[in-house]
């Protein structure tokens, strides 16, 4: 059977500016009283007998003034009575509640929140070592769930984020994924999606609401980040070569078929093959090409 989590019950505390005057009058009439009748006792012995109910007056006024209590905006309280929680106080203000209840939480804050991670070392879905970090915006909204079912809610939220931000660095690669699939450097909206949904799933339990998670730092472990910068640069010379040998090609093609159209000159295959040769030196080198004038023909 599992464990039945605990559930907010809203309550409405009396004002303190109500009750106060009647406990000052309880503390400060019960001890006039006292005296008036410790004097009035020496002469008259009966007088003795009021003072039984002058001093417990005197005492519960004492008693009933620990009963108040006050509240800032977007703060808690949470009241239990020999062991029975009866409720939290959201409101701000001055209350008053019974002294004997037990206001655990004291000024348990609503206000939003963030939390940083460290910096952690994990592997990515490749394997690869990498460094991660996350910045997590979250907010108490049960505080029953808060103080009841988790030990020092605090903690376990650290705990749990860093758990989280480990799983999603497994979960996810690098940024060398297979065709389409998200990577932690490509795909930021949906890893942030998904660090959000694993935390708020993990930190139900504990009554907060996560607003927000985002990577803060993604870096390669120290130890390869030469390797993968290398090849990453690789891989960007690669890309551009493959663009620039596709741009090449689409201009040869088009001068051909311009001459062609216009009839400014007719190729045959080698030359068409000498011409598409120049071209390509021309337009794929990284200098400046120093051209050659040719005095003869392509056949001698």
């Amino acid at each position: 059977m599992g464990k039945i989590m605990s559930k907010e019950i809203p309550i409405q505390a009396t004002s303190g500016w109500q009750m106060l005057p009647i406990n000052l009058g309880l503390v400060l009439g019960g001890f006039a009283a006292t005296i008036f009748f410790l004097v009035l006792a020496n002469n008259w012995g009966p007088f003795a007998l009021l003072l039984f109910l002058t001093i417990p007056a005197t005492v519960g006024g004492i008693i009933s003034l620990t009963g108040h209590f006050s509240l800032q905006p977007n703060q808690a309280r949470l009241l239990v009575l020999f062991g029975s929680y009866r409720g939290t106080v959201r409101e701000s203000g001055f209350f008053w509640v019974n002294p004997f209840m037990t206001r655990i939480g004291v000024n348990l804050s609503l206000r939003t929140r963030n939390l940083e991670t460290a910096k952690l070392k994990v592997n990515d879905k490749l394997g690869n070592p990498i460094e991660i970090a996350a910045v997590v915006v979250w907010r108490v909204a049960d505080t029953a769930q808060a103080m009841f079912d988790v030990l020092r809610y605090e903690d376990y939220i650290k705990i749990q984020c860093e758990t989280a931000v480990r799983h999603l660095a497994n979960s996810y690669a690098y940024d060398h994924g297979e065709e389409g699939e998200i990577t932690l450097r490509s795909g930021v909206d949906d890893v942030s999606e998904a660090l959000r949904n694993e935390l708020q799933a993990r930190l139900e339990k504990a009554g907060v609401v996560v607003e927000e998670a985002r990577l803060t730092h993604l870096a390669y472990a120290p130890e390869i980040a030469q390797a993968m910068l290398r090849r990453q640069q690789a891989e960007a010379i690669i890309a551009a070569r493959q663009k620039i040998v596709h741009g090449a090609v689409s201009m040869v093609q088009m001068a051909l078929d311009e001459l062609a159209a216009k009839q400014v000159v007719e190729l045959d295959n080698e030359r068409k093959a000498a011409m598409v040769s120049n071209l390509l030196v021309v337009l794929c080198g990284e200098g400046e090409v120093t051209p050659i004038v040719n005095a003869g023909t392509l056949y001698t």
